[in-house]
């Protein structure tokens, strides 16, 4: 059995092009948004830039954690949904550039769909001093780097201002490239989302250990289930 404590390295980068950061540190609260069928075959269509390490897999996890619990390991890129029974859905994950890692106990507390995206003042000027220039507002869709879905993370009550969420850019999981929020492929967060349920629990292990220990051992792929289902 393994025990993660503070394990976040944290690194680099801005999103491609300059014309936007691929995750915003922050989504203000918004309505779901409509998106057409065929944009979201758009975006699932990227799953092959994903190295295999990182894409959906059913596997075999040793925890105390109850089942319902999402387990962020943003050393090795990871997101873990507990099922019980030594059962978990493991997806791939990328996480927050270097100072911009973070530790803890959250629960979801809202859920949006194709959510929009108004970035926070202080972003906007920071990028702006970095010869970056983002949009104030964008609209929920294919082209949003908040993707097809979002989960919003409070704690003791309060908007962390992270987010779990998709990305336009699957490149980028696997990397250490956000300002701080958890991204998946869309394919991915929309599993994700059809699974939890608001008021979820989410330990999100990195800097600073405020998750607490949390012990658990990733036995690798379940094959019965990846074989036969269930």
């Amino acid at each position: 059995m393994r025990k993660f404590r503070s394990i976040l390295v944290g690194a680099a980068a801005l999103a491609a092009s300059g014309l936007y950061l691929a995750t915003a540190a922050s989504a203000m609260p918004n309505r779901p948004n409509a998106v057409p069928a065929q944009d979201t075959n758009v975006v699932r269509a990227s799953m092959n830039e994903v190295a295999p390490e990182f894409r959906r897999t059913k596997i075999r996890l040793h925890t105390s954690e109850p089942a319902g619990t999402i387990i962020v390991d943003t050393n090795n890129k990871h997101l873990y949904l507990v099922e019980g029974n030594g059962r978990a859905i493991r997806y791939g994950i990328g996480v927050g550039r270097e100072g911009f890692g973070w530790s803890g106990v959250m629960h979801v507390r809202r859920k949006a769909e194709w959510p929009s995206w108004t970035p926070p003042s202080e972003m906007v000027a920071r990028e702006r001093r970095n010869g970056h220039h983002i949009p104030l507002f964008m609209k929920g869709g294919p082209n949003n780097p908040l993707g097809a879905r979002a989960l919003y993370l409070y704690h003791n009550g309060r908007d962390s201002m992270f987010r779990i969420h998709g990305t336009n850019q699957p490149w980028s999981i696997g990397k250490n490239m956000s300002s701080g929020c958890i991204r998946m492929m869309n394919a991915d967060v929309e599993d994700l989302y059809s699974r939890v349920p608001v008021g979820t629990r989410v330990l999100v292990i990195g800097p600073g250990n405020r998750q607490g220990d949390v012990e658990y051992s990733d036995r690798g792929v379940d094959i019965l289930r990846t074989l036969f289902g269930g």
